[in-house]
């Protein structure tokens, strides 16, 4: 049996690339991945790394790990959920959007500082986006910001804002 886009619909066969899922005794190994937007990404409080945001209920989220694409459910009575698209940060004129120092890392010829390094973090960023408020963004902010990026550049996401209507 060929399986197309249509038949994996048919049977409800939902993966990532490279795993194989048995749906009704039928064995797949599907070859288009999943592709997540940085619209739908968040960070939760108390758990490492990025999630996408794959289904919202009263009580919580279901969110996907971006780095070992589990699924998980995680409840608001104990998480916090922050879109990547409205964290800003702190700069000596106007905030920007988290998404605006990722495009100045993104352009920067300078390879990423390791993520336990502060004051290799803080010269990074001096020299990468020199006008942030480096006494109102704390060091593990930063850190996070370096390992955010990574995660989102070993994924392959896009880092673009979703339109306003």
């Amino acid at each position: 049996m060929i399986l197309t886009k249509e038949r994996v619909a048919t049977f409800g066969l939902h993966s990532l690339k490279g795993r194989i899922c048995k749906n009704s005794g039928i064995f797949a190994l599907l070859i288009n991945p999943i592709r997540m937007e940085y619209s739908q990404l968040v960070a939760v409080s108390g758990l490492s790394g990025l999630f996408e945001l794959v289904s919202s209920k009263a009580d919580g989220g279901i969110v996907r790990s971006l780095e070992d694409q589990s699924t998980r459910f995680v409840s608001t009575r104990v998480h916090q959920f922050s879109h990547l698209e409205s964290i800003e940060v702190y700069t000596i004129r106007e905030n920007v959007n988290l998404v605006e120092v990722f495009k100045a890392m993104e352009k920067a010829t300078l390879p990423l500082p390791a993520e336990k390094d502060a004051t290799a973090i803080r010269t990074y960023f001096k020299s990468v986006f020199p006008d942030m408020d480096f006494e109102r963004v704390y060091d593990s902010d930063r850190k996070k910001m370096i390992k955010w990026f990574s995660q989102l550049k070993k994924a392959n996401i896009e880092l673009k804002l979703s339109e306003q209507e």
